[in-house]
């Protein structure tokens, strides 16, 4: 064989054999590559013959023997994802003890655990499963007091798991973690009346934490001017002992006594809103009137 012959040869086998092969082998479903979290269920005459579970490359012929070259007439595969969902569903109408209307919305996680059972035992697993939590959350919670309700969420979620968990199981589901998220009044006038009430208490609650303040000020006030009266009185009665002590020191000086009262003198006729009158006398001098 000579060297085109074999380049030809080579380029026919390349884009013309091998994807006819694969077309073929694809068609006739001879392999399959299945992903993660992900279950091939197969049937045979209407029959669950088998299913495959682990990811990778499958050849049927080598799991189910020569009758898997007839499953792409008598049988199919069925996919199934077994991967892990969530779903919330809103504003789940529940009455409470006082009788107020209110909203719940409550997710949960869920995934396939028996596929046969997800594909043959209920049409519509999904939504029944919905039907199911909905249900599950009317039954637990209605006619609960509004407290409990509003702030006993975590025990109110397992008692909606514990409820859900049993009919799930039989539709090939396994139910995860459940919690109630939201839990909302429903009636609008229920609504502003109660924001109407939380304004007035915030108002009343702020008005007294000012008149506390006011008081807690006017105390502090009212013993700083005790304190301050105090203080002024017992200088006042210390004054006249000071004053005197510091003038018989003084009169001990004759000529600094005499010196000190003319000083004074002056300084109050200084003060005086009269008229000075400076009279000129041979004997003392100048003199003041």
């Amino acid at each position: 064989m000579n060297f085109p012959v074999s380049i030809f040869l080579g380029l026919a086998l390349t884009f013309i054999c091998i994807p006819i092969f694969t077309a073929l082998g694809s068609a006739l479903e001879l392999w399959r590559v299945l992903p993660e979290r992900t279950v091939l269920v197969y049937t045979f005459f209407g029959k669950v013959v088998g299913k495959v579970e682990e990811p990778g490359l499958f050849f049927p012929l080598f799991h189910f023997g020569p009758k898997a070259l007839l499953f792409p007439l008598f049988g199919k595969a069925y996919t199934v994802s077994t991967q892990l969902f969530q779903s919330y569903l809103r504003n789940q109408l529940v009455n409470s003890e006082e009788g107020a209307p209110m909203g719940v919305g409550v997710w949960f996680e869920m995934y396939v655990n028996d596929p046969e059972a997800f594909l043959f035992r209920n049409s519509s697993p999904m939504g029944s499963l919905n039907a199911n939590v909905a249900t599950a959350v009317v039954k637990q919670l209605s006619n609960l007091k509004l407290d409990v309700l509003l702030e006993d969420r975590d025990a109110l979620s397992r008692k909606v798991r514990e409820e859900v968990s049993p009919t799930s199981s039989q539709w090939g589901f396994a139910l995860g973690s459940t919690y109630i998220r939201k839990v909302a009044f429903r009636d609008q006038g229920m609504i502003a009346e109660i924001q109407r009430k939380v304004v007035n208490r915030l108002r009343q609650v702020t008005a007294a934490m000012k008149q506390a303040g006011d008081n807690t000020v006017a105390i502090i006030h009212s013993e700083a001017d005790k304190q301050a009266s105090q203080r002024l009185g017992q200088a006042q009665a210390v004054r006249p002992e000071v004053v005197g002590r510091a003038l018989a020191s003084i009169q001990s000086e004759p000529e600094v006594s005499l010196a000190l009262f003319r000083l004074l003198d002056i300084t109050a006729t200084l003060k005086s809103p009269g008229k000075i009158i400076l009279t000129d006398s041979p004997a003392t001098g100048l003199i003041l009137s």
